[in-house]
């Protein structure tokens, strides 16, 4: 873990997403193609093949209607802390330094020019949170206008990721740095695009340990829980549900367990 020099700020960012507010419109897959410059095939069909730094899962509770419940889970890479593990699953495993966690941030990057493909981190990840690219991008006539200046396009034979929209941390720090206050990063000033493009605000994004931050707040709900958190991965990722199911379907709960917000209370 590299060390945060004295002059940066320590900040750990995250995200909070509402399951009771997303309606599974994919916006936020969307958002993310467009942002960083996510290619695509001219036949997707073959989703194994697809690549996609946030995926929409549907989820249901099992039963048969009248009782059917859905619910749909929006899933970037979960940014793992990795604390009982002092790294990421997936920086451990990489043999080329391509993947490494971020301190002053709480980011793991992604470096596709030191990637040589080996996809021993897709391996090691537990939420499949990451895509090998089989292909060199191919963009319509003209698309190219429209690529995002900020973000490199990769070439076949590496994994891809979400990395927050990295670039736009880099952007806002810079523009702090310009108005002479380095450490000043404004709530608003570094946003995702999928928090931007979520149509019903259930996207919340921030620093995870800074009080006036709406994510820190929403993260402090009894109902907040985390994917596969018994891993000790400690993703940078909560989730909120008022649903039971919905916990335990995340968080693999066996059927004599509670899950903790559920615990010794009355649903």
């Amino acid at each position: 873990m590299q060390k945060i020099p004295s002059h940066t700020k320590a900040r750990h960012y995250g995200m909070v997403i509402d399951l009771d507010k997303c309606t599974g419109c994919a916006s936020c897959m969307v958002a993310c193609y467009s942002e960083n410059n996510v290619s695509f095939r001219d036949d997707e069909s073959v989703k194994l093949l697809s690549i996609n730094w946030i995926q929409v899962y549907k989820l249901t509770n099992g039963k048969s209607f009248p009782d059917t419940e859905v619910c749909y889970l929006p899933q970037p890479c979960m940014q793992c802390d990795g604390k009982d593990f002092g790294h990421p699953p997936c920086v451990s495993v990489c043999p080329a330094v391509a993947t490494d966690f971020d301190s002053p941030t709480g980011i793991v990057s992604q470096i596709p020019t030191r990637c040589f493909g080996c996809r021993y981190c897709m391996a090691a990840c537990p939420y499949h949170a990451r895509k090998f690219n089989w292909w060199d991008p191919v963009w319509p006539a003209d698309m190219q206008k429209y690529l995002s200046p900020d973000v490199s396009p990769r070439m076949r034979g590496v994994i891809e990721k979400c990395t927050f929209c990295y670039h736009r941390f880099q952007l806002a720090r810079q523009k702090a740095y310009a108005e002479g206050n380095p450490e000043e990063i404004g709530e608003d000033d570094y946003q995702t695009a999928c928090t931007q493009a979520c149509p019903s605000g259930a996207i919340t994004f921030g620093d995870l340990d800074n009080p006036d931050h709406e994510v820190y707040k929403r993260k402090k709900s009894r109902y907040a829980f985390r994917l596969l958190e018994r891993l000790g991965t400690n993703p940078s990722v909560y989730y909120l549900s008022t649903r039971k199911w919905v916990h335990r379907a995340c968080d693999n709960y066996l059927e004599n367990e509670e899950p903790a917000a559920f615990a010794n209370k009355q649903t």
